[in-house]
């Protein structure tokens, strides 16, 4: 199976929504895509929808890590969204709740970030 991904930006946050899996095979043309677009537009902070996400290996939590370091230096943060059971447990398993905020939906994450 391969990543479809959407992303779009709303004042200083970028909103991606995955689905489908996001493995070795996939997770070099999405952070070429996410790093391209915060290289081109002010982004503070990132909303992942992973509501559509099947499947995450190791690559996936580097992308999400990596991410995460490129925020943390504007300041901003990464909000993880519309988890599914399988992606719960691999976000709790490698330990990326302890730097992610979790939120139950899009919306509330939008919210939480004053972009609703």
């Amino acid at each position: 199976m391969s990543l479809s991904v959407y992303l779009f930006i709303k004042a200083d946050t970028l909103f991606v929504r995955l689905s489908g899996e996001l493995d070795h095979h996939t997770s070099f043309q999405l952070r070429e895509r996410i790093n391209s677009l915060m290289d081109q537009y002010i982004v503070k902070n990132i909303i992942f929808n992973l509501k559509k996400l099947s499947f995450m290996d190791s690559s996936g939590i580097g992308v999400i890590l990596g991410r995460y370091n490129l925020v943390k230096r504007n300041k901003g943060i990464i909000i993880a969204c519309d988890l599914n059971s399988t992606i719960e447990k691999i976000i709790k398993i490698s330990g990326l709740y302890k730097i992610l905020v979790i939120t139950e939906s899009e919306e509330q994450a939008s919210k939480y970030l004053g972009v609703a």
